[in-house]
């Protein structure tokens, strides 16, 4: 049993010491020497628990963006939805330039697959947030595609903006980004416009977005009150209301794929 717990608090210790090298000082600061100056550990414990560099890299990695997601699902949300969804994007613009090499590693071929499943952690607090803003009337488009257009615009502007000196890169990019993606999948708040004329969304388009918010409450809402079946059956007949209304969703159905949309919700119903 000692041995065991020796053994786990070696892996602890070379896990922690590898995070914090990679926090403080990039990929390049990730030696065998570093790490086991600082987890007091001998070299070949590393390989031992680890397999090689490579497989700490990706521990280090993970174990920093797990830090990041459990920050985003405990921080205090606002009654503007919409607004909390916009900060949350901030939130990880700042995170992927505060830690490039970390994110990086999180998206590349070697390193994707033993990351998807605390990349599906932070696209669950993502979706959490688009829900939100579903179930207080103002999304257009049904959540899971919401969560997919973010994810794949931040997770791009992230890396764009990682692989731009920061002497070039243009301050502008992230804002302009969030704000074209929250007009596309969302509706103001107010029904009048800024201009004091009338909501220009179209009733087609108001359909949908009740039957999103509608589809979306189902969800947590409607247990005790409709069985299994009747709640799939509203449920589809709320989504046919929601894709077939709203002209976002409409151009979802166009040949053109966006690209580096992320397969992370596709599990979402």
């Amino acid at each position: 049993m000692a041995s065991r717990d020796s053994r786990a608090d070696a892996r602890a210790r070379i896990s922690r010491a590898a995070t914090e090298l990679l926090a403080s000082g990039g990929r390049n600061a990730v030696t065998t020497r570093a790490v086991s100056a600082a987890a007091g550990v001998q070299p070949p414990t590393i390989y031992r628990h680890f397999g090689d560099m490579q497989g700490l890299l990706d521990v280090a990695a993970r174990e920093t963006l797990a830090i990041h997601v459990r920050e985003q699902a405990t921080r205090a949300l606002t009654n503007d939805p919409v607004d909390d969804l916009r900060r949350g994007w901030d939130l990880h613009i700042a995170f992927g330039l505060a830690h490039p090499d970390a994110f990086a590693l999180l998206y590349s071929a070697p390193s994707v697959d033993s990351s998807i499943s605390v990349i599906h952690a932070g696209v669950a607090v993502l979706q959490g947030l688009v829900a939100r803003i579903a179930e207080a009337g103002r999304l257009r488009v049904d959540v899971a595609h919401a969560t997919d257009l973010i994810h794949a615009a931040g997770t791009g502007v992230a890396i764009t903006l990682a692989a731009t000196p920061p002497e070039e890169r243009d301050p502008r990019l992230s804002e302009t980004m969030r704000e074209a993606i929250l007009s596309a999948i969302t509706v103001p708040a107010s029904a009048e416009t800024s201009n004091g004329g009338p909501d220009a969304t179209s009733t087609a388009e108001r359909v949908a977005v009740h039957a999103v918010a509608l589809r979306t409450l189902l969800r947590t809402e409607a247990s005790g009150v409709l069985s299994d079946a009747e709640r799939q059956l509203l449920s589809d007949w709320l989504h046919r209301l929601a894709t077939e209304r709203s002209p976002s969703t409409r151009m979802r159905r166009s040949p053109s794929v966006p690209w580096g949309t992320h397969s992370a919700s596709r599990s979402r119903s």
